[in-house]
């Protein structure tokens, strides 16, 4: 099947696993903005950073060229586990967000006091360390009119920053879309400080104690054609080497699932996925190429860089090749490594950690692996 021309370009489309977009949900989200006194983005939350984050010395990994710490009590949180990874060198062709080299990771709330807080991102400023969370929210109007309020409740394994969006990985439901124009200030004479709860009541606003909160915009449920195992988002990143820039996806797996990669163009305009005559969006390429336990990867003219963890105690691995043909580098990373991201103008792989009291924001230089290839 051949896609409608997208900025005079045509696409050839592997069948079988597809996404759908579904609609924004624009109404909720402008009843909830209106509520809180009105959008302040991401430059808002950029204005207002609050925690800070440390260089550290004590990331091993032999790949690793710089490594930093979150504050004591993220390094330590049996609630929140770090996931994904996107800089503003996916977001825009500058690499940067209004002068501001900024990185953006996500988080799963496991269930702590019979609470579970879904997911957030964090905003790093990488030039001064300081950060904040925001938390991940689903609104939504009864016929009443009555606002609701959930946790988005995803793995969020990956991220990409593309344009306007944040594009979130859900595993077995596709990914989660966010704008993050529409990121909101919870004001003090607004929220509700209990953290255990979520909601909205009459003008008031339970974040969990957040002070900012990102509602998602749309999805793009995943499909698959009968007979055919629907693909598992696990993970995701942004190749701009490629025109239209490409969004590469894979799965995490472990015995005999499946370690699937695939590629979907972007349209350069919109950043939405391309769509075919059908309505629906297909990848480019669909291989069973992964590695065992892959958690991340980044591609970049061609060659794919693949971090896999090997659990708890031991340093990660880097693969470089191409899907079914991956080079091994052994300890590449610190322990319980996770997604990736590419930095083109400083030609470094940025990832992150996950398990408690080891925990760090790190990067790696993509000539490590290209001399060692």
């Amino acid at each position: 099947m051949r896609a409608a021309n997208v900025s005079g370009m045509a696409f050839e489309f592997v069948q079988g696993i597809h996404l759908h977009r579904t609609d924004e949900n624009i109404d909720e989200i402008d009843a909830l903005a209106e509520r809180l006194g009105g959008r302040v983005g991401i430059e808002g939350v950029v204005q207002d950073l609050n925690r800070r984050a440390r260089r550290s010395i004590f990331a091993i990994g032999r790949a690793v060229h710089r490594a930093y710490r979150w504050d004591r009590s993220d390094c330590r949180s049996k609630r929140w586990w770090p996931q994904g990874v996107t800089t503003t060198a996916d977001a825009s062709d500058t690499g940067d967000f209004e002068g501001r080299r900024l990185l953006i990771a996500t988080w799963y709330s496991k269930n702590i006091d019979e609470v579970n807080k879904g997911s957030r991102i964090t905003i790093l400023d990488l030039d001064t360390l300081k950060y904040r969370h925001v938390l991940l929210v689903v609104p939504t109007l009864g016929e009443d009119g009555e606002m609701k309020l959930a946790p988005l409740k995803v793995h969020a394994g990956g991220i990409v920053w593309a344009g306007p969006y944040l594009h979130i990985a859900a595993t077995s439901k596709g990914f989660m879309t966010c704008r993050v124009d529409d990121i909101l200030r919870v004001p003090d004479e607004r929220g509700v400080l209990d953290r255990l709860q979520l909601g909205a009541a009459e003008d008031k606003v339970a974040s969990f104690g957040y002070r900012y909160v990102l509602p998602v915009r749309f999805s793009y449920k995943a499909l698959s054609a009968e007979g055919l195992e629907r693909m598992r988002y696990s993970f995701m990143s942004l190749d701009r080497s490629t025109q239209p820039p490409e969004l590469v996806v894979g799965e995490y797996g472990r015995g005999k699932q499946t370690t699937r990669l695939a590629r979907y163009p972007l349209d350069p305009e919109s950043m939405h996925l391309v769509v075919g005559d059908d309505g629906y969006s297909r990848p480019l390429m669909l291989e069973d190429g992964g590695v065992i336990q892959m958690q991340g990867i980044a591609v970049t003219g061609g060659k794919y860089y693949a971090t896999a963890s090997n659990g708890p105690v031991f340093p990660g691995n880097v693969y470089v090749g191409k899907p079914g043909g991956f080079r091994k580098h052994r300890w590449a990373t610190p322990i319980g490594c996770e997604d990736l991201s590419y930095v083109r103008g400083a030609d470094e792989l940025w990832s992150v950690t996950e398990h408690p009291n080891r925990r760090w924001v790190y990067s790696m230089r993509r000539s490590w692996f290209d001399r060692r290839s």
